[in-house]
């Protein structure tokens, strides 16, 4: 199901999961707020920067809304329209400030050149075979984007396919989603402007690299499209672009239809209706060998309905409902392969006979794990491959296709690897293990003898014993104990000084695994420590896991949070001046929650392409499609939830909050972007805020910001520049030192 799902969110990247301690360490200066909020004293040198910034002019108007009894105030809901000239000269104006003065903090230029030295890189992945042809992606140390190649035979020349660095001089055209036909003679792949969600879907020819004129598909927003065993057309989503359409109800028409190569798109046949509903999605898959089609009906991240017939066949039959569970199948020979948290929240495995396909006739093989979560099953090379996370961690176990185990693959340490990469019916197959000292490897595995040796790795000039990667668990204020992956240079003394990076996401079912940052790699050389902290409402223990940190419980994944803070504070690693907290998307929602109701302990935030009205939210982009992770502010109880953590509604006037880097995109078709506006003025305004509050907006970009290496280097520098200026990291010649005051 994650994978059906990346397209929707994600995630909310826009918008993985969650659980008081003690104070004593706060600073001895802090004194108490109205409300019961404590507020640190501010530095002089706080004091006299912001009395030196001038923000572009934010006016606040009185409107109030009456919502389920309650006077919901809303000062800048003008800022909401984008398109007026007034918001238009206010964005260019909040940008212009925040990177001239990004610009001029101390180290960024070096950030910039040691960035420019990682993130330029010569990169290759795991390959996808279609009838002896292999596909694969690379990335190369002297271009901006990754680029599709082929080979006739897996030593064959090989030739470029797609090259979204040709496909617009200013680098605004990407690439998005790619499938190659199973003769490997056609690809369809889609276009994004701006790098944005919306996406036209185009088929090519491999061997002459020529484009079709007339298999140009408009609406391809959420477009996975499988190709049929005859390859002669395929089957995908479509999504209307009609602009009379209201944004926050155009998921719900979303159908599914089947494209016939060479003919003209509008006459594609329907094959699926649309659901009439703005929270669901819908998602297609169809057997290898095409017998069997199916049709996803996806509420959320924790239920989804399956349908399913026989290509040919006029209707479609229910195959399983999901009353509060999920399900994702793969079809391999007449038999249907569930994965399901029904009844087992870590998740189990059952074998399906279409030709019996009632749910009483299931049989389980694999079943729930006691201590890890099944997070994907396929069938390749005649097996089942099994990813599971353990304590966050990936473990990829190979077994029959009767569920019998049969091996665990031997990954080179704790980090995250991929499931295996292959077909179902080719012994070889292909993986990827990545952990935070680890840049990416690519495995070459024999399923059936589990011999492996590596394929393709990614150098960088790094050290990676340079580095210390430590799991810890800590209470939560319900008592709930939390894993938290912490990173830092070998040698660390836990005196309390070291400035600190703190991650989450919190939702969506989404985890967050041990994957290689090469950004944060100045912030370990500088002495720094990365902390990622595995909150409730990701999906790093399954289902229980997820439902404790969303819609009433929500809450739950802040307290996760802040509790992870204070426990960073605690055991002497930080302290709140010296702690910096980062989150985007659901993320953003994450660190602007704790920013407004714990703003003592942080000394600086960054909060990317964000959800921060809460009560607003699902009233714009793909807001409506998260109201099963959130709750709508439509129906009373959950309004008063979601209203009593909406960050915008608790930005108070009299609070010192941390400094504050809003990276926004100006063309976030997914969390629209006025949440980042909004939220910004308000602090901005608030008379007894002292820190800086910038606003970055990245121009061409979407909900992942832009795709060309040289913006993703920008990006990264300005955000390390400012968390080295407010945390007061100093860079010096020859590295880059922690100095504390």
């Amino acid at each position: 199901m994650r994978k059906l799902l990346v397209p929707a969110l994600l995630s909310l990247v826009a918008c993985a999961s969650q659980k008081e301690a003690a104070r004593e360490e706060l600073p001895a200066s802090a004194s108490a707020a109205p409300g019961g909020m404590t507020r640190p004293a501010i530095p002089a040198s706080a004091q006299e920067e912001s009395s030196r910034m001038s923000y572009p002019a934010s006016r606040a108007e009185a409107q109030v809304d009456t919502l389920h009894g309650v006077q919901v105030a809303d000062p800048y809901r003008w800022l909401e329209d984008e398109k007026a000239p007034e918001v238009q000269a206010w964005m260019k104006a909040q940008d212009a400030l925040a990177r001239g003065e990004l610009a001029k903090m101390p180290g960024r230029d070096a950030l910039a050149r040691r960035f420019k030295e990682l993130f330029y890189a010569d990169s290759i992945s795991p390959p996808s075979r279609r009838n002896g042809r292999f596909f694969f992606v690379r990335t190369h140390k002297d271009k901006e984007k990754s680029i599709v190649y082929w080979r006739p035979s897996e030593h064959g020349t090989e030739k470029v396919l797609l090259d979204p660095n040709t496909w617009s001089k200013d680098g605004t055209i990407s690439m998005g989603m790619w499938a190659p036909s199973w003769d490997g003679k056609k690809v369809v792949f889609s276009q994004k402007p701006n790098a944005a969600d919306e996406a036209v879907l185009h088929v090519m020819d491999v061997d002459t690299g020529e484009w079709s004129k007339v298999d140009v598909i408009e609406g391809g927003k959420y477009a996975s499209p499988k190709w049929t065993p005859d390859n002669q057309g395929f089957y995908y989503e479509w999504l209307p672009t009609d602009p009379s359409i209201p944004v926050d109800a155009r998921p719900g028409y979303t159908t599914i239809r089947y494209h016939k190569l060479g003919t003209d798109p509008k006459t594609d046949a329907l094959v699926y209706p649309r659901t009439g509903d703005p929270t669901t999605f819908l998602q297609s898959d169809l057997s290898r060998d095409g017998k069997y089609l199916f049709v996803y009906v996806i509420r959320g991240w924790s239920e989804n309905d399956i349908y399913w017939k026989r290509p040919g066949e006029k209707d479609f039959r229910l195959l399983v409902k999901g009353n509060g569970a999920k399900y994702e199948l793969t079809a391999w020979k007449d038999r249907f392969y569930v994965t399901t948290d029904e009844g087992a929240s870590r998740q189990r495995v059952f074998v399906v006979d279409p030709a019996k396909p009632e749910r009483a006739q299931w049989k389980e093989i694999v079943p729930e794990d006691p201590v890890a979560a099944l997070q994907s099953t396929k069938v390749i090379g005649g097996h089942l491959a099994l990813e599971y996370l353990k304590d966050a961690a990936t473990e990829v176990r190979v077994a029959t296709l009767d569920g019998k185990p049969v091996r665990t693959v031997q990954l080179p340490g704790v980090g995250a690897a991929s499931n295996l990469v292959g077909l179902e019916d080719l012994d070889e197959a292909y993986y990827v293990f990545t952990s935070f000292t680890t840049p990416r490897l690519v495995y070459k595995t024999s399923v059936s003898t589990g011999k492996s040796e590596e394929w393709a790795r990614v150098d960088l000039p790094m050290d990676p014993d340079a580095y210390t990667v430590q799991q810890v668990f800590y209470p939560s204020k319900d008592g709930t104990r939390v894993p938290m992956f912490l990173v830092y240079r070998k040698g660390l003394k836990q005196d309390g000084t070291a400035p600190t990076l703190l991650y989450g996401y919190g939702g969506f079912n989404v985890s967050m695994e041990p994957v290689f940052r090469a950004s944060i790699l100045p912030w370990l050389d500088a002495g720094g420590v990365y902390a990622v902290a595995n909150l409730r409402g990701g999906g790093e223990y399954g289902k229980a896991w997820h439902d404790a940190g969303r819609l009433e419980r929500k809450q739950n994944v802040f307290d996760d949070f802040n509790a992870a803070a204070e426990y960073l504070i605690k055991e002497k690693y930080t302290q709140p001046r010296r702690l910096a907290i980062h989150g985007g998307s659901n993320g953003g929602l994450l660190v602007g929650a704790a920013m407004t109701q714990r703003p003592e302990l942080y000394g600086a935030v960054v909060c990317a392409v964000p959800l921060l009205d809460m009560v607003r939210y699902h009233l714009f982009g793909s807001g409506r499609t998260w109201i099963p992770e959130y709750g709508t502010p439509e129906k009373p109880e959950e309004f008063k939830t979601l209203y009593a953590y909406s960050p915008y509604h608790h930005v108070r006037p009299d609070v010192r909050y941390p400094a504050l880097l809003m990276m926004s995109s100006d063309h976030d078709d997914r969390v629209d972007p006025m949440h980042a506006r909004k939220f910004v003025a308000a602090v901005q305004n608030a008379a007894g805020n002292r820190s800086a509050a910038l606003l970055r907006i990245e121009a061409n970009a979407g909900h992942g910001g832009a795709d060309q290496v040289a913006k993703q280097i920008e990006s990264s520098a300005d955000l390390f520049a400012f968390l080295f200026h407010a945390l007061e990291v100093e860079m010096r010649q020859g590295g880059v030192a922690a100095q504390g005051r």
